[in-house]
């Protein structure tokens, strides 16, 4: 295996052609007040895979693909299960 960075995230958006942008959630302790801090943070990446938001994704480190885009989807951990509902509030009927 490659030294390349690997991120899991959720896809939540993917109104771009080839892209989705994928939000990483990063948990950790403040180091002088030791809370719990979290912290959210989106990435723009290549998707030749068709995912959907909602989508549980890992992203993997890549040559710089446009001013944005530095990642691609390496591979679709979980597929979120939508019905036919949620296609119909989306249209706004």
């Amino acid at each position: 295996m490659n030294k390349r960075r690997r991120l899991v995230g959720t896809v939540v958006s993917n109104n771009m052609q080839k892209t989705a942008v994928v939000e990483i959630e990063r948990v950790f302790r403040h180091p002088l007040y030791h809370k719990v801090v979290r912290s959210v943070k989106a990435y723009k990446a290549h998707d030749e895979l068709g995912t959907s938001p909602g989508d549980k994704v890992r992203i993997v480190e890549s040559k710089p693909i446009s001013k944005t885009k530095q990642w691609v989807v390496e591979e679709i951990i979980r597929v979120e299960e939508r019905s036919q509902d949620d296609a119909v509030e989306e249209l706004g009927v």
